[in-house]
């Protein structure tokens, strides 16, 4: 492996590195307003939220690495204590990149871009109309990691008041994350959409799983099964009794020709298109057969 020491590369590679192997990052569509009234909007992809109860998100406003100027961002939440995020869809993917260019101080990247702006219930600053979901938000403090070029400053948000579009809310009122087609932020020009790549892991919580380490090991040490194979074998309650293996292994033709072979490799095989079909328990029978 290349092993770096951040102190021996330029600040402009480690920010590669760090944001090619960091991703997909969540996009915080900042919207701000200065003490004059001078309305700005610009994209952060060091984002998150951080708690529910207060609710809290942050962002990172990172001095710039070439020249460790500041952005109008952290310029004007420092000033006015204010800040809109609006989270980034597909349909305004385009848009939202090209807020990202450094027009001069006073340029509204809402008339840029053409997004429409909407008034805010309790602070100044505007919604992004299009974006389906807008959080009016407080901020709570500002943290500056640094004073060189790249040096974060850390910009905690409360929220005060969320408004959500209702075509991306599914029969409970809930957001759908298939309606609400999210995107974000990998390395360098690159993005992903998250629907087309969604894929469910049910939560390791109603349940002790027995563990990896649970597995025997001529299942858990196959030449087949993937890390993730084995992860989804280890969050079962509790192996299939012998008598539920005896009569898995009887239960049809094709089952009983593969364990005559005793080819491990293809049992291993079958019981990985069973895991890919959500049927663990039938996996688990058959390698235990």
């Amino acid at each position: 492996m290349l092993s770096i020491d951040p102190k021996e590369v330029p600040t402009s590679k480690l920010h590669s590195y760090l944001l090619g192997a960091v991703g997909p990052r969540p996009i915080a569509f900042a919207s701000t307003i200065d003490g004059e009234g001078n309305v700005n909007l610009s994209p952060f992809s060091f984002f998150n939220v951080y708690s529910s109860n207060p609710p809290i998100m942050i962002f990172s406003a990172n001095r710039r690495v070439r020249d460790n100027t500041t952005k109008h961002t952290l310029e004007n939440v420092i000033e006015t204590k204010e800040v809109v995020i609006n989270v980034v869809n597909y349909d305004i993917v385009q848009q939202t990149s090209l807020s990202s260019t450094e027009y001069p101080k006073g340029v509204n990247e809402f008339e840029k871009t053409g997004l429409t702006m909407l008034k805010s219930d309790i602070v100044k600053p505007f919604r992004v109309g299009e974006s389906p979901v807008q959080f009016e938000c407080r901020v709570n403090e500002v943290i500056a990691l640094g004073e060189e070029g790249g040096a974060g400053n850390l910009i905690v948000c409360e929220v005060l008041k969320l408004h959500v579009s209702e075509a991306i809310l599914d029969e409970n009122q809930l957001i759908d994350q298939f309606k609400i087609d999210l995107v974000s932020r990998m390395g360098g020009n690159w993005y992903s959409r998250a629907n087309l790549g969604m894929f469910e892991v049910p939560k390791p919580l109603s349940v002790i799983g027995i563990g990896i380490d649970g597995i025997p090991s001529e299942i858990r040490y196959s030449k087949v099964l993937t890390g993730n194979d084995l992860g989804i074998l280890g969050n079962v309650a509790a192996l299939p009794s012998k008598e539920e293996v005896t009569i898995f292994s009887e239960s049809s033709n094709s089952i009983k020709a593969l364990l005559k072979t005793d080819n491990k490799e293809e049992v291993h095989k079958k019981a990985q298109e069973m895991i890919a079909n959500n049927d663990v328990l039938s996996a688990w029978k058959l390698l235990l057969a």
